[in-house]
């Protein structure tokens, strides 16, 4: 990645069955990606994973925009993890908080930018499966690593510094791609 000024990407994550072999997956503006995989996860783990890599792996861009369909990882990453963390990692009924690890990590990435002078990540609430070409590039990376996942294997692939090849994002991904929730 060069451009540190600002960078748009989607996130997304799948399960087949919930909870079942999971899927995670970024995909940039400019065709960069990565994806991975989990043997046993959830539909909301996968989301988090996503989100939580992209910001990760753009650790330097000043303004960096996450379009997301889940209102799930948004609303936990924007209002509800701070508030976990403050009332001991549990729910108003007593429970422990699902995802913590991740909540963790989420927490930890954020506070790197906040300490480097950075913004705050932009997140943006996109309509998954309704012609979103990012969105429906993130879902088919992530359809696909919940399949890797079904055979038991957790993995993680990505395009940055050219290990895999960067999709070509200014056509939609190949029909019968995506799965359908």
């Amino acid at each position: 990645m060069t451009s540190t000024d600002r960078y748009v990407l989607a996130t997304d994550g799948a399960c087949k069955g919930n909870p079942g072999p999971a899927g995670w997956a970024w995909v940039g503006e400019d065709g960069e990606w990565a994806a991975g995989s989990l043997p046993q996860g959830t539909n909301n783990i996968g989301e988090l994973l996503g989100l939580l890599n992209a910001i990760r792996d753009h650790a330097q861009v000043r303004e960096l925009v996450v379009q997301a369909d889940s209102k799930y990882a948004i609303d936990t990453y924007s209002s509800w993890m701070d508030g976990h963390k403050r009332r001991g990692w549990v729910t108003s009924a007593k429970k422990p908080v699902a995802n913590r690890d991740i909540l963790e990590q989420l927490i930890a990435v954020r506070d790197a930018r906040r300490a480097a002078g950075l913004p705050d990540v932009v997140l943006e609430h996109v309509r998954g499966h309704a012609g979103h070409r990012l969105n429906s590039w993130a879902d088919e990376r992530a359809v696909r690593a919940s399949h890797h996942a079904a055979k038991g294997t957790a993995s993680e692939w990505s395009s940055l510094g050219g290990k895999q090849e960067r999709l070509d994002v200014s056509v939609d991904p190949p029909r019968g791609s995506g799965d359908r929730r």
